[in-house]
């Protein structure tokens, strides 16, 4: 079963947050959790948080087990794109793009196997003895 969970609008340029999707793409989503915590680039608490938001879906909504969970799509596209601007000399200015990324993150894995109950034997007098 698929479970997806995406941030919109990350502040930060989707160009530098591939770097970090690139890294952990092949790895577990337990492990890439734990990677993240010490990868040094602005982007990595922004993905750390998707991907537990991701693992938390996957084990609240649809009752998976998070052993099985794995990796089936990861990606960052273009959100929006802030247009600001400076001025300059002789009366121009200069267009600043303050671009956004759309964070996605797609698991899938397996339901959790429930664990019958053993009816319990009544007390009965057969084949008892007392």
């Amino acid at each position: 079963m698929e479970v997806k969970a995406i941030a919109r609008n990350v502040r930060i340029s989707p160009e530098k947050v591939k770097l970090v999707v690139d890294q952990i793409k092949n790895k577990k989503p337990a492990d890439a959790v734990k990677m993240l915590e010490f990868v040094n680039k602005r982007s990595a608490p922004a993905i750390r948080k998707v991907i537990m938001s991701a693992i938390a879906n996957a084990k609240n909504n649809h009752n998976l087990d998070e052993e099985t969970l794995v990796f089936k799509q990861m990606f960052a596209n273009k959100g929006l794109v802030y247009k600001r601007h400076r001025l300059v000399s002789r009366g121009r200015f200069h267009p600043i793009l303050k671009r956004t990324s759309l964070i996605t993150v797609v698991l899938e894995g397996e339901k959790k196997k429930e664990v019958s109950k053993v009816p319990e034997v009544s007390k009965g007098s057969k084949g008892q003895k007392e």
